[in-house]
């Protein structure tokens, strides 16, 4: 079975509902409570808080992290939410910076990993602006290798929505994809396949890499 698809994301879900109850690390619990939504699950926490505090300054306070947690759909209470805030609010500020916070809070990842998900969204990024659109995706995302399209239960068509699924929240259709969305999308993909060969294999398939 191909990573990223529903099959998959199920099964890395239900490993990551089994190791919330196992693990004492509030960082690490956080993580698993964001994969436990499938692969899109960090960048899709990514997406709550930037329609929260929208462009004003990339910052949340406790409040607005709460706040998102709980739009999430997160369980959380208010000692243990303090206390992971605490973990990003390096400086005692009061305030931390979510795209640091959703880079920690991505699984970790080998540089080769890393590499070859910049590669993909490299060429994808015709302009080099650091954004792709929904066209540029179209035009070089291979669903050829996507079991329901082999046996047949879907189209091209249905296969190219629901990878886009991934990246478009239902209430924030913008058709757009920044680096970080990308990556942390991939993070979670990635923490779901073992073996690098494996991951850098499905990465040149699916971008022709």
């Amino acid at each position: 079975q191909m990573p990223g698809t529903a099959r998959h994301d199920q099964d890395m879900a239900m490993e990551a509902k089994k190791k919330i109850m196992q693990t004492t690390d509030p960082l690490e619990k956080l993580r698993l409570q964001c994969l436990a939504k499938g692969s899109a699950g960090i960048k899709g926490l990514g997406r709550v808080f930037q329609n929260m505090v929208g462009k004003k300054s990339g910052t949340l306070d406790f409040h607005e992290f709460m706040k998102g947690l709980h739009h999430y759909s997160l369980v959380i209470n208010e000692e243990e939410a303090q206390d992971r805030f605490q973990l990003f609010d390096k400086d005692g500020s009061g305030t931390i910076n979510f795209d640091e916070f959703l880079a920690t809070l991505r699984p970790p990842m080998s540089n080769a990993r890393k590499e070859i998900i910049m590669q993909a969204f490299q060429k994808l990024d015709k302009t080099g602006d650091g954004v792709i659109t929904i066209d540029d995706l179209r035009r070089v995302y291979n669903v050829k290798y996507h079991p329901k399209y082999i046996n047949g239960d879907w189209t091209e068509e249905q296969v190219f929505n629901a990878f886009l699924d991934n990246f478009d929240s239902l209430n924030d259709k913008n058709g757009k994809i920044t680096t970080e969305e990308f990556m942390n999308y991939y993070a979670g993909v990635s923490a779901s396949i073992e073996t690098e060969i494996h991951f850098i294999i499905m990465m040149k398939n699916a971008w022709k890499l």
